[in-house]
Parts: C-alpha cells; sequence; structure tokens
C-alpha cells in the first residue's frame, strides 16, 4: 500500500524557507518578476506551492525576501494612500527618507541600484516589479496618468541616489524635516488630481 504524498514542508530538511528563497533567487534572475511564478518557485525549491504561500503570501512578498528589500509594497502603499489626498506627497516622501535613513534598509535598496546600473537583467526584473507592485497600484488607486507617478519616483530615486550614493553636500548631511519641506510640494503636484 502507498503511502499519500505529502504537501508543504519536506522531511529532513532544517531550512525549507532559506532553500524556497535560493530558488526564487534563481527563478527570478532567469525569468524577471513578470514570468516568474509561486509555482515555478515551488517546483525549483521542491515544495508545494502552499508552503511558499504560508511563507511569503504572494510573489511581490517573496520578491521582496529574495532581494532582502527593506520594506513589502503591498503592506506600505495602503499607508501612505490612506488619508487626506493633498497630503499623500509628503507621506510618500517623508517614508522614504525615513526608511533609507536606517542603514540595514538602506543597503539593499543601494546594493541594486549599484547593480542595476551594471546589469540589464536585473534592470528589467526591478523595472517589472516596480512597474506591476507599487506603480501601477498607485496610478489605479489614484487616477493619474502613468507618467506622473514615474516623474514622482524618479525625482525621490534621484533624490536617494544622490543623498546615499554619490553622497552631494549638503543634501547627503540633511535634516529629513527639511527635505520633506522642500519635496513634498513638488511630488504632490505630481500625485495631485490630473
Amino acid at each position: 500500500m502507498s503511502t499519500p504524498r505529502r504537501v508543504g514542508r519536506r522531511p529532513g530538511s532544517a531550512d525549507t524557507r532559506g532553500e524556497i528563497l535560493a530558488a526564487a533567487r534563481r527563478i527570478f534572475s532567469e525569468k524577471g518578476f513578470d514570468k516568474a511564478t509561486i509555482r515555478g518557485i515551488a517546483r525549483e525549491a521542491g515544495v508545494d506551492p502552499a508552503l511558499v504561500h504560508h511563507y511569503f503570501d504572494t510573489k511581490e512578498g517573496i520578491f521582496v525576501a529574495a532581494l532582502q528589500l527593506p520594506v513589502d509594497p503591498a503592506k506600505v502603499l495602503p499607508l501612505i494612500l490612506e488619508g487626506p489626498r493633498d497630503e499623500i506627497g509628503e507621506r510618500l516622501v517623508r517614508f522614504l527618507l525615513t526608511m533609507t535613513a536606517e542603514p540595514q534598509a538602506r543597503e539593499p535598496i543601494i546594493a541594486l541600484i549599484r547593480s542595476a546600473m551594471t546589469n540589464e537583467q536585473i534592470v528589467s526584473m526591478i523595472r517589472e516589479f516596480l512597474t506591476m507592485a507599487v506603480l501601477n497600484r498607485v496610478v489605479e488607486a489614484l487616477g493619474i496618468s502613468p507618467v506622473r507617478m514615474q516623474v514622482a519616483f524618479a525625482q525621490m530615486f534621484g533624490v536617494i541616489l544622490m543623498r546615499y550614493v554619490v553622497q552631494l553636500e549638503p543634501l547627503a548631511s540633511a535634516e529629513i524635516e527639511e527635505l520633506v519641506k522642500i519635496l513634498s510640494p513638488t511630488i504632490q503636484r505630481y500625485l495631485g488630481e490630473d
């Protein structure tokens, strides 16, 4: 009599989560964010897809964990988007500057930026992830044109790049509240009503 196939955690594996992450890194690297699937990652790791969902919930969640990103957009975007529409620019600027002020949150982002500068595959993967997991969601929630969201993102990306990679002074050592005051009106203009 045969025993039924067990699903979920494989017997004898002490680090199933780590194996799933390693498989996810390989799949994302080979296929990019768009073409990677939970089933494909599970198959690569030799586990049931339900176990991948158990550890990471969504494809965005496993991408964030695999690349060691400091935040999951699916969890953060609702916090930024809720509240008065005329304060969204300030909430977004404050969140990004506060998050990147912490070295442990900033370092994976800077590593991705540096890698993206020289690796087209990484650029493609990041572009797909940002478009699907962040930019399109904000565009839909706010009812603005995609180019407005991309310009707002480019503005903040440039500030973070100049602040932490180029370390341009006095931007690099400016207080967060000073930058929030300077940047918020511009970001608000991009994200305000069309």
